[in-house]
């Protein structure tokens, strides 16, 4: 008997759709092929999801996925928490993926093709949350995804969280950011449907 393939995953209330998934599929046949890292679904997301819905936020009316690759932390949050969210990422090409994540889950969010660095204060100023999951990836990114905190903090934005799978760019972003602005890093590990293990940086700044 054959093995069926699995097209999608459920957790927390969001559905998370795999390589297999019809709508998936359909849109890797037609030449998106995302370039930097935006080819699958992040675990780290998964961390954050769980970490939200077991600690709720106060303030999540507008909400900015940063690095979002297929935006599951963003639709979870525009399912669940009922917040506008602005889904960013460098790579357009991600979009179509999220897209289709978010048509199955039955939300939407708007779309921003931007480099962390371009998200300047007054942009930031529009927003009460900001999270993100895997963007720590390589040491380069250490400096512009520190700044972006740090304009975020200066913009108002309420609490900013970011999570990792503990890689080393991640705990130095962490450290400057928890000896500028007393951000603190929660080890966290999901059970369930996705199985995941990390860290998420926790900035509280209402």
């Amino acid at each position: 008997m054959a093995k069926k393939i699995r097209t999608e995953r459920r957790f927390r209330g969001v559905r998370i759709p795999t390589g297999s998934h019809p709508a998936i599929r359909r849109i890797k046949r037609q030449g998106h092929e995302p370039s930097i890292h935006g080819n699958k679904f992040w675990k780290s997301s998964a961390l954050l999801i769980d970490y939200l819905k077991r600690n709720p936020p106060e303030h999540c009316k507008r909400v900015l996925d940063v690095g979002c690759g297929w935006g599951i932390s963003g639709i979870w949050c525009a399912r669940e928490l009922g917040a506008k969210v602005t889904s960013v990422d460098a790579d357009p090409e991600v979009f179509p993926y999220l897209q289709a994540t978010a048509d199955l889950n039955g939300v939407e969010t708007e779309h921003l093709v931007s480099r962390f660095e371009k998200l300047s204060t007054r942009k930031l100023e529009k927003y009460d949350m900001l999270i993100a999951a895997d963007i720590c990836f390589w040491d380069e990114l250490v400096k512009p995804v520190t700044n972006l905190v740090n304009r975020a903090v200066k913009a108002g934005v309420k609490q900013i969280l970011i999570a990792d799978p503990e890689r080393s760019p991640f705990f130095e972003i962490a450290e400057r950011c928890a000896d500028k602005h007393c951000a603190e890093v929660v080890e966290w590990r999901t059970r369930g449907s996705v199985e995941a293990s990390g860290a998420i940086m926790v900035l509280n700044n209402a």
